[in-house]
Formats: C-alpha cells, sequence, structure tokens
C-alpha cells in the first residue's frame, strides 16, 4: 500500500468487528439514524468499500429513509473474503481506487462512516487486511464484539491486532445478536474484564433487535451509546 496518500486526518469512523455478521452494518445504520435525526442539515456519508453477498440491511434502511449519501464502489457477488470473492470474477480489489472514491466522499461530507466487511484480520488483499487500511488512512476505528461465551477472547485478540496494526481504536461496542438474558451479559462480557484485559472503553451494548429497520428503535438505543467518542456531536 505504498502507493496510497496517507497523512491527512479525515473526519470519518471505520466501523469495524470481530468477524463478519457481528453488527458492524447495524450500528452503521443506527449512528446514521440518529445523525439524521438530530443533525438533519449536515451532510453525512456512508462508505462501504467492499461488499461481498446481499445487503438486505442496507436495502432495508435506504428504502425507509433516503437521508446519507452512500458509496459502495465494489460489491461482489460471492460471500467471501474480497481478495477471493474478487477473483472468483476475475478482477482484484485495487486499494488506490478504493481511496479515491473514499477521499472524494469524505470532501463532500461533514462526517462519513465506513462499514467494513469482516473483522479487521480479515483481508482486503493477498497482501493487505483491514486492520493495514485502517492504519494507511488513518481511520479511527469502534470494534463490534458479538456477546458470546468467546466475547472476552475474541475482544482481546482482536484489540492485540489493532495495537500491533497501530490502529487508532476508540472503543467497544458490545452486539446481542441473540437475546441476551442479564446473567449472560454478566458472564460472557463483564465489562471490567473486558476494559482491563484490553485497555479500551465499553461504549455501549446493543440489545437484540426483533426489527433492525424500525428507525425509532435504532436511534433510541443509538442516544445510550456513547457517541461522545463515536461521532462529533457539536
Amino acid at each position: 500500500m505504498q502507493d496510497l496518500i496517507t497523512g491527512n486526518k479525515l473526519n470519518a469512523l471505520l466501523i469495524a468487528g470481530t468477524d463478519a455478521r457481528v453488527g458492524k452494518t447495524l450500528l452503521t445504520v443506527m449512528l446514521a439514524a440518529y445523525w439524521q435525526r438530530y443533525y438533519p442539515a449536515r451532510p453525512l456519508g456512508i462508505y462501504h468499500p467492499v461488499q461481498c453477498g446481499n445487503r438486505e440491511l442496507y436495502t432495508s434502511w435506504f428504502s425507509l429513509e433516503q437521508t446519507a449519501e452512500e458509496t459502495n464502489p465494489l460489491h461482489f457477488q460471492a460471500p467471501l473474503v474480497p481478495p477471493i470473492a474478487a477473483e472468483r470474477q476475475g478482477e482484484r480489489v485495487k486499494l488506490k481506487s478504493l481511496w479515491q472514491s473514499f477521499e472524494h466522499l469524505s470532501q463532500q461530507k461533514e462526517f462519513v462512516l465506513m462499514d467494513s466487511w469482516g473483522g479487521l484480520g480479515s483481508p482486503m488483499t493477498r497482501e493487505t487486511t483491514l486492520a493495514d487500511l485502517a492504519w494507511d488512512w488513518r481511520l479511527p476505528v469502534v470494534l463490534v464484539v458479538p456477546v458470546s461465551p468467546g466475547t472476552i477472547a475474541q475482544a482481546v485478540a482482536n484489540v492485540t491486532l489493532a495495537k500491533f496494526a497501530r490502529v487508532n481504536l476508540k472503543g467497544l461496542i458490545l452486539n446481542c445478536i441473540h437475546p441476551c438474558h442479564k446473567h449472560e451479559l454478566e458472564d460472557w462480557a463483564e465489562v471490567d474484564l473486558l476494559q482491563g484485559l484490553t485497555n479500551k472503553p465499553v461504549l455501549g451494548c446493543i440489545p437484540h433487535l426483533e426489527d433492525p429497520t424500525d428507525l425509532n428503535k435504532l436511534v433510541q438505543v443509538a442516544s445510550d451509546l456513547n457517541l461522545e467518542r463515536l461521532i462529533p456531536l457539536h
């Protein structure tokens, strides 16, 4: 990635996860819904550099309320990691062109939410991971961690990778992909233990949502997160 232009601090947030399907897109849509509810005059962009597979949640979101400009330069049909999905279609992931489209969007918008594919260790090309991209583009990152028996181990492993890659990790968001009882949260995702082992703050917990397209509910849940660490409120 030596040919990328780096060093400029962009007004954006990269939403990463410990794996695919852990709630990154849900958090992206949630923050977008909150932004558009309270800051409709401030232009917001959503950047999804590489999409592999379907985009059902985005489709539901934008069919309900077209309020933010979404940019998705690469879309591959196979639900595989980007370099393999691209090769299945006779293509390849060109990071320089992704950077250029992202930079263009960020110049047009006050803030950009970047929804990533997979986890921080997921490959973007055969030589680089999402963590590498976060460092090269100088993007602040929030890490979505699903609530499960492996929550703490996943969080520690991904935060360790973030430190190794020099990623500016702002904190963790827990997500209840399935209904979570209080004792499960305490047993699987004990906040003090998570924060002690990772040295990163837990910025909130997303409860299980039966209808992730309910904008009023998304705004309500977003308001319970530590938004000061995630988006510019002033």
